[in-house]
């Protein structure tokens, strides 16, 4: 037994299921997952000293690469001057500020510690401003586990959303609408029958929890125009998107204007801090300013801030997204050519420094599509690149993350792997 399989046997003893997220418990993939003990760059070693390039960055927020010298400087500055007050700080103020210049949208921004927090926050805000109950989410977006949002879609196409995880009374999620991503006419329908009643639409714009899966700009404006046309909000979640997959985050790639924006991962830098935000009229509605109720012990926590400036600070570097997102094209190219060398049946592409593979014949368009994929050629593919030394997502639902430290050459060590993953596939 390894030490990997010895650290996850103990740690199902005194943790559920020997983790503390979900999928890092390898349940789709099989085997045992990595206990990793340190990175550097665009790598990571496990316990045994096992060195891995690492393609899911943390799951988004290491977007300048593991240990970045000017992003530990501000950690260590900030942990010198003391590791939380609860009090009013002035990097709190910096940080805002910092978004506020980069996100035309936002005119105020809360600070919170994770995106379960910011999207709870963000639809509680949204029932307050409207006076409305009804919400709008489309199935395969995941917006945190508070309860209204853990659902799945209803029996038609038009009935609201049944909860997706024991604990959630079905009473908590009978204002929900799950409808399907990327089609805006069911969009149309669920407005004319209830957009009196509807508070707000949440969206990611590229979602990453089915995978990567693109919004089409048609989906997008059509949900901006009902939202503008019956007074509801309009929602988009850049937890995972903001500042990853372009400077302005995908708001910026489809020109849309949400009334308020959900952010995490990157703009913690590897650190819980996570935010929400939009216009000014609707953002003053939480207190202590208006009546919808929302606080945090350890919001706006001063190490965190500090790790999560510095890394705004330093993706404003002249060329940084175009270099990220030349290096991300790189990367899913030669994946797409080592599987076509072999007939193995494979898509994937690639927005900014975010990128889905696919073991299906064309890239989905949606949670259907996604259901479609070939999961036991992708646990092979999986396992093969993991022996190899290669990190992506242990699930055929998650995407992948480039960061600025994944040279040509790391690319180039990947694809190489990735011609061995493939030949193994292709003899299943």
């Amino acid at each position: 037994m390894d030490t990997n399989d010895s650290l996850f046997e103990r740690a199902r003893q005194s943790i559920p299921g020997g983790v503390n997220s979900p999928v890092r418990a390898f349940g789709s993939v099989g085997g045992s997952p990595r206990f990793m003990k340190k990175a550097q760059g665009p790598y990571m070693w496990d316990e045994d000293g096992k060195r891995y390039i690492d393609y899911i960055g943390s799951w988004g927020p290491m977007i300048l690469g593991h240990n970045n010298p000017e992003v530990i400087k501000a950690v260590h500055e900030a942990v010198d001057m003391g590791l939380t007050f609860g009090c009013a700080t002035q990097r709190e103020i910096l940080i805002a500020e910092e978004i506020k210049k980069l996100i035309p949208s936002i005119e105020e921004v809360r600070l919170v510690s994770s995106g379960t927090e910011a999207g709870m926050s963000a639809i509680r805000l949204a029932r307050g401003f409207t006076g409305r109950n009804k919400i709008i989410k489309f199935e395969g977006c995941y917006h945190g586990h508070s309860d209204s949002l853990l659902v799945k879609a209803g029996s038609g196409m038009l009935t609201f959303g049944n909860p997706s995880s024991a604990g959630v009374p079905t009473g908590v999620t009978e204002h929900t609408l799950v409808l399907e991503y990327n089609n805006p006419s069911q969009l149309e329908d669920a407005f004319k029958r209830y957009g009196d009643d509807i508070a707000c639409v949440i969206v990611e714009a590229v979602a990453g929890n089915m995978n990567m899966v693109p919004g089409k700009p048609e989906f997008i404006q059509t949900m901006r125009k009902l939202c503008t046309q019956y007074g509801a909000l309009l929602i988009v979640d850049e937890v995972m998107t903001g500042f990853r997959v372009a400077l302005g985050g995908a708001q910026s790639l489809y020109n849309v204007t949400p009334d308020i924006t959900m952010f995490g991962k990157v703009i913690g830098g590897g650190m819980p801090v996570a935010a929400f935000g939009g216009r000014r009229d609707v953002m003053e509605k939480i207190a202590p300013c208006g009546p919808v109720y929302q606080a945090g012990t350890l919001s706006g926590n001063p190490v965190a801030v500090a790790c999560g400036l510095a890394t705004l600070k330093l993706i404003q570097q002249p060329g940084f997204y175009d270099r990220l997102s030349a290096q991300t094209s790189r990367l899913i190219e030669g994946l797409k050519a080592a599987a076509n060398q072999v007939g193995v049946t494979f898509s994937a592409r690639s927005v900014g420094g975010m990128f889905g593979l696919y073991f299906l014949d064309k890239c989905p368009e949606g949670f259907a599509d996604v259901m479609k994929s070939d999961t036991k050629r992708f646990n092979v593919f999986f396992h093969s690149m993991l022996d190899q030394g290669v990190y992506f997502a242990p699930s055929v639902f998650e995407a992948g993350f480039v960061s600025i430290t994944h040279s040509d050459e790391v690319i180039d060590e990947t694809v190489k792997a990735a011609k061995v993953a493939f030949e193994k596939v292709a003899s299943i």
